[in-house]
Parts: C-alpha cells; structure tokens; sequence
C-alpha cells in the first residue's frame, strides 16, 4: 500500500530558523498519517508512515505491534550504522530480550539511588563553573559547561576514567551524524572496541560503577555476553550524555533569550526550575527524528491502515505540539500540565535515566544562574547557534559573556 502512495514527502524535516519542530508538521497533525521517503543510508531508502498527533505518537510508542527490532528485514534505520554489523543495543529490540537486558541496570537510575548522587553532581557543576569563572570573556558555555556536566556524570556512573570523556563526545557526534554513514559506522566500532576492553578490565579490577557490576555480576556468570555488555554501556554513555547535553543548553538558551521568562523560572529560589524543565523539553523535543519501528501485522491508527513489514516514524516534536493537548505550543508555558509531553518516551521504552538527568537540568540552572546573575549570550544572532544534521536537536556552541 505504501508503494501506491502518490504524495510522499521527503523526511525528516528542516527545523523552524529558531530552532522550533518544522511548521509542516502542524499541517500534517491535521490529516491522517501521511507517507515520508526516509533517507538511504546504512539502509536503503524507503517508504513510512509519519504518525502525529499525540494520540496517535502515545498509542505508538506503546504497542507491541510496532517493533523496534533493527535487525529484521527491511526494517527502518535512523542512526547510520548497519544493524547486521553491531551488537544491537536494547533501545533497538523488544520483548523479552529487550526487557531483559533493561532489566539489568533498573536499580542504576532508581530515584533513591539518583537522590545519592546529589551532592556529587553539585560538586561537578561547582568545579565546572570555578573554571568558567576563570575563563576570558566570551567564552562557549556548551564547551565548558552544558557538554561537561552530563559526560562527567555518566562516564563516572559507568566507570569510565575523566580524562577519556572527550573521546566519547566525539565518537558519538560523528555516530548520530547523518552524513557519512562510513564514518559512523567507524566511530560506533571504535566506541565498541573501547568499551570492551573496559570490559574485561573491570572483571579483574571491580569499581564501584555500573560497568563492574555488569561486569561481575553478569558477564562473568554467563547470563549476558560482552556484546551485550557493550551494548548496555554504549547505549548509556551516548543516551545519558548526548542529549541531556543539548537539552541543558536549550534549557540555559531559552532564558537568555526571554527576559520574562527568566524571571518568572527563577524567582523564589527557582520554585518554578522543575516545571519549566519538563515545559522546556516539551517545547523543544530533541528526539526530532530517531523514532522509528516496523509493523509486526497490519495496525489501524489515526484512519488508515499500516500493513505488516510497513516502516513508521513517530515524531516526538509533532506530539509535543499538538494544540489539543497542549494549548499554544509553541510558546514555553509554566502553568500548563507538561508531565504528559512524550519527550522520556512512553511504555516499555520510557528513558531510565529521566531522574539523572533532570537532577543534572535542575541543579545545572539553579547553580548556573546564582552564580553568574548577569550571564548573557554573546553572539548577534541567537538562531545561529543551532546545528543540524543530527537525531537530536541542539546547539553547535552557547557563546555568552557576564
């Protein structure tokens, strides 16, 4: 049926000049789901159906029909690395092996264990900023603080050593790149390769970290291979500091750019820091195209009928932005319900680490602002400071002067 679509659009879709999800889609949210061409790359290019509004994004993300398996045939492929040349990760699979292997680091991102680890996430952000304070004027925040702050947090949690984060930052831009599938592929296996011999290295010398516990626990009694141990960590490691990366510098762009608002968020003390989080990552839905499954037999959503083996996108940003749900969306509102945004995921795939990272996005904006009350950006034109041509929306730098 897909094949016999005569209007299919080129996804995934430009973002606005400032940065919001592309305004097509608003038009798209109205109709039922449309048909997209998703790029070649480490797949061929094929045809998907585009799901939109948030019923219809919710409902997705939940049911089992729609699998996230990369590895069956012609399934759809948004980061640009083979599926039959990787150690999958489980954020690709589902039941049961999904939930097995998420099942092994549940304890990890618990809030209990989260609350532990405040005083040592404030200790970072106090040092990162001690440096900052020191730096000329102007400085890249995004370079010094918003990238930092995550990789520090979750190459400790995971066990790997400081002074190899900057390592991972790299392979990992180039990884969700979608430019040079070649050279994605390249940096996803040096990645790996690292992460293996960290490994094995942990089952001599155990830590007190995730990959030792993984290491000793599982690996060494046979429940879990090294791949798999790979793939746990690789999925860590580049889901726990890539995009709480970016959403902490949008979080920071946004009140430089909005006087109001920035007033209204840190006002008593920064009351109002944990609504706006969630606000925040509602309005600017990072996931912007990395959602995608394959249909286990025909499914019925939002009026037209998607057949077993067809591709579909989820796109995150045009649920976020439903007006049904979330009246004026595309304006940052502190006084709207935005526990419902989709921006965590929903069901099975919800993000373990969302109480890491909004411990990382709370206490980053309240130590941020109280230390540097007369921080302010220091380029002409906000909209430059995005980048494009990657899964995840964000920033190519932060400049800013105080």
């Amino acid at each position: 049926m897909l094949e016999s679509v005569n209007r299919v659009l080129d996804w995934p879709f430009p973002r606005t000049k400032s940065g919001c999800p592309a305004e097509i889609l608003g038009e798209l949210r109205e109709e039922p789901p449309c048909v997209v061409r998703i790029p070649a790359g480490a797949a061929q290019s094929r045809r998907a159906w585009l799901v939109t509004a948030y019923a219809d994004v919710r409902r997705a993300l939940m049911d089992p029909r729609l699998s996230a398996d990369e590895t069956l045939p012609g399934a759809p492929v948004r980061i640009q690395v083979d599926p039959s040349q990787k150690p999958g990760s489980f954020l690709r699979m589902d039941d049961p092996e999904h939930a097995r292997l998420r099942g092994l680091i549940a304890t990890e991102f618990t809030a209990r264990r989260v609350r532990r680890l405040r005083s040592a996430v404030q200790k970072l952000i106090d040092e990162l900023l001690d440096d900052l304070a020191g730096r000329p004027r102007p400085t890249d925040l995004q370079d010094v603080f918003s990238r930092k702050l995550p990789t520090l947090v979750i190459a400790r949690l995971l066990g790997v050593p400081d002074e190899d984060s900057p390592y991972f930052v790299e392979k990992t831009r180039v990884t969700i790149s979608q430019g040079d599938p070649a050279r994605s592929y390249a940096a996803y296996t040096e990645m790996s390769e690292y992460l293996g011999v960290l490994a094995k290295r942990k089952l001599d010398d155990p830590q007190d970290d995730m990959m030792s516990r993984l290491a000793v626990d599982h690996l060494s009694t046979g429940h879990i291979t090294l791949d798999e141990l790979v793939g746990i960590a690789r999925l860590v490691l580049v889901a726990g500091h890539e995009t709480t990366t970016n959403q902490i510098a949008l979080n920071i762009l946004s009140l430089l750019t909005d006087d109001a608002l920035r007033s209204e968020v840190l006002a008593d003390d920064g009351a109002l820091i944990p609504q706006y989080v969630e606000e925040a990552m509602r309005y600017w839905s990072i996931s912007q195209d990395a959602i995608v499954r394959q249909a286990l037999e025909d499914v019925e959503m939002g009026g037209v009928v998607m057949k077993k083996g067809d591709a579909v996108v989820i796109s995150i940003p045009a649920g976020n932005h439903d007006p049904s749900v979330f009246p004026h969306p595309d304006r940052i509102d502190l006084s709207r319900d935005s526990g419902k945004h989709l921006q965590w995921g929903n069901g099975p795939h919800y993000c373990q680490g969302a109480p890491l990272a909004r411990l990382e996005m709370d206490l980053a904006l309240r130590t941020l602002f109280r230390r540097f009350p007369t921080l302010r950006l220091a380029v002409d034109d906000p909209d430059s400071v995005f980048r494009t041509g990657t899964v995840f929306h964000g920033v190519r730098h932060l400049p800013v002067t105080w």
